[in-house]
């Protein structure tokens, strides 16, 4: 008996027992579907954070922070901690030659100390406001889409001036999908904490590539609806776009450091409202010439800093690797959860079309009886067996590639997330390839149960 007429043969019985054939399938299929849709959620996570990474300013920056908690040998030591100042910038400028570019920032938060911005009866209140120095652009990968950055001397004067991102414009001028055109609010006057602003820049918009072909799409069809998924943005300064790392570029405002000392800090070390406060910086951000120097470079900044500090170690390291580093452990974890649930709903594939051929088998005795009796040889029923098996499970896993299609896009619809998710090929190919390896699995017991029935008992079976 050929391969195919044993194919044809398989095809033939699944046929006949229609109902019971899609039960059997349906582990498979279960399987299938979800590893593929885990596959494409996880892949979709991993391209977010992949491109969010780059945009906050890829793996050789480095991020020095105050360390409020002192390590347990200097904790007796902590009123002498003075956290990052501008006199640990000038040592580093001096002393570090791995350091390609350094920039200090005093940064308030939205979550932390949020700061009200308005612009005549609007207002907004901006992810970030930092006080820093124009290298802050290039370091955390900012380019500016009209204006200019302010320089040294709008430093050194403590000018109030300001650039803003595509988020604050929105909120404060109107974003360009309403109004129906692009507000550039160059020479125009904010008020930050009450305190007048002049805006002399604004950022260009970050988002994701996903959100950046759906709001394409919403130019090229502006009255049709986006059905290739959920809709993610507003528009072009709405801080929605993608991973949270655009909405935070996109809602950032950035003034001359030495502005944000003066204007929200004090001239004397206090705050504005007349509390004492330590001028020490919220963090320091650098860049590195190349990641096979971050181990070096960190050091030398470490030894440094020791130095300016009298030893204590009131500082921490920051790096986009550690960041890497954990999307890694994040996306491991996500795969490797996924492959879990899709390797028992396939297991329990298995199992039912293990099931459903030693019960073909016992409606099928007297005929391998005579096809024994008529010179059928054991691994001729054995193959018979496999295969039928084995086209089982094969359909089982072109109908669950099939599924899988619909499983994501459900999913999108009813958890949109920031990341599109992504089939690809690798995923398919392995989902389909296991559960053919599950289906022959499941077809040996069987096989070999039928291959050894005697051609007289089996003749005898009623």
């Amino acid at each position: 008996m050929s391969l195919f007429n044993i194919i044809a043969s398989g095809l033939k019985e699944i046929w006949a027992h229609k109902f019971r054939s899609l039960l059997t399938m349906l582990g498979i299929i279960l399987g299938v579907s979800s590893l593929v849709a885990m596959s494409a959620l996880v892949k979709g996570m991993e391209n977010g954070t992949r491109e969010a990474l780059v945009a906050a300013g890829g793996l050789e920056k480095i991020r020095i922070e105050t360390q409020y908690d002192l390590p347990v040998h200097q904790r007796h030591l902590s009123d002498q901690a003075q956290g990052i100042t501008l006199e640990d910038v000038y040592a580093l400028q001096k002393g570090a030659p791995l350091v390609k570019m350094i920039t200090p920032a005093v940064e308030q938060m939205r979550f932390r100390e949020p700061m009200t911005l308005t612009y005549k009866d609007k207002s907004s209140e901006p992810w970030l406001v930092s006080g820093t120095w124009p290298d802050a652009l290039p370091i955390n990968e900012h380019t500016l889409a009209h204006g200019r950055m302010f320089g040294p001397l709008d430093d050194e004067n403590a000018s109030s001036v300001c650039v803003i991102g595509t988020g604050v414009r929105d909120d404060l001028f109107g974003a360009p999908e309403t109004l129906g055109y692009e507000v550039i609010p160059l020479g125009e006057t904010l008020q930050i904490n009450g305190l007048p602003f002049t805006i002399i820049g604004m950022l260009d918009h970050y988002e994701s590539e996903q959100a950046k072909k759906e709001r394409e799409l919403r130019k090229l069809q502006p009255q049709v609806a986006v059905t290739s998924g959920p809709t993610r943005s507003r528009g072009w300064g709405s801080g929605k776009g993608g991973h949270y790392i655009f909405r935070m570029k996109n809602n950032t405002v950035f003034i001359p450091l030495n502005t944000m000392m003066v204007k929200f800090r004090g001239l004397n070390g206090t705050s504005s409202s007349g509390e004492s406060a330590p001028l020490r910086l919220s963090n320091l951000n650098m860049k590195i010439p190349s990641l096979d120097l971050l181990e070096p470079a960190i050091q030398q900044v470490r030894n440094i800093l020791l130095m300016t500090h009298k030893g204590l170690e009131d500082f921490s390291f920051r790096t986009q690797e550690d960041w890497a580093q954990e999307i890694s452990v994040v996306i491991k974890n996500a795969r490797l959860s996924g492959s879990v649930i899709a390797g028992i709903c396939l297991l329990v594939g298995g199992i039912g079309i293990m099931n459903i051929m030693l019960a073909s088998i016992s409606e099928r005795v007297r005929e391998i009886g005579i096809r024994k009796a008529i010179g059928a040889s054991t691994l001729d029923i054995f193959v018979q067996i496999v295969v039928e098996s084995t086209v089982i499970s094969v359909l089982g896993g072109i109908v669950g590639i099939g599924t899988s299609y619909g499983l994501v896009h459900l999913i999108s619809f009813v958890n949109p997330t920031d990341n599109t998710p992504v089939v690809t090929l690798s995923s398919l190919a392995i989902a389909f390839l296991f559960s053919v390896g599950v289906g022959m699995l499941a077809g040996l017991y069987p096989a070999i149960r039928a291959s050894r029935l005697h051609p007289i008992q089996a003749l005898r079976y009623d």
